[in-house]
């Protein structure tokens, strides 16, 4: 049986419980380890991850065996087990339960790419766009 070959591009935001800025800079580089490890495991390929105290971008390529959904709630979950076992335990961090997940065009993913990299820059200077205008 041949494997399908895709190239199926996400970008996925969420953000923390209530948009607590718990993600400080030296707590936001282990988890975004964290996400890079989990969507490894998955067999995805990270092409970027950015974000600020309260929320998190995630800019991947996919396989075709794996949802959407489901690529949420792995990288969720991985990232919320390592923050309250080992980074902060006993302060029960948790992620909110939405998240958004939009669909990347091949030629879109260089721009999405410096946008998710940036976001930093984006909110100090007040130049956040939304996902779906990219």
């Amino acid at each position: 049986m041949r494997t399908p070959w895709t190239q199926l591009f996400l970008h996925l935001v969420w953000a923390t419980w209530d948009r607590h800025p718990f993600l400080t800079a030296d707590i936001r580089q282990r988890v975004f380890g964290c996400l890079q490890r989990e969507c490894a495991a998955l067999g995805c390929d990270v092409i970027a991850i950015g974000g600020v105290d309260d929320h998190v971008h995630l800019l991947v390529r996919v396989p075709s065996t794996i949802a959407p959904a489901e690529l949420a709630r792995r990288v969720k979950g991985a990232s919320s087990h390592l923050i309250n076992h080992e980074i902060r335990p006993g302060d029960r961090f948790k992620w909110q339960g939405g998240y958004g997940a939009f669909s990347v065009s091949k030629r879109n993913v260089p721009l999405v790419r410096e946008y998710v990299l940036n976001q930093e820059q984006h909110h100090r200077d007040g130049t956040v766009h939304r996902a779906v205008e990219l």
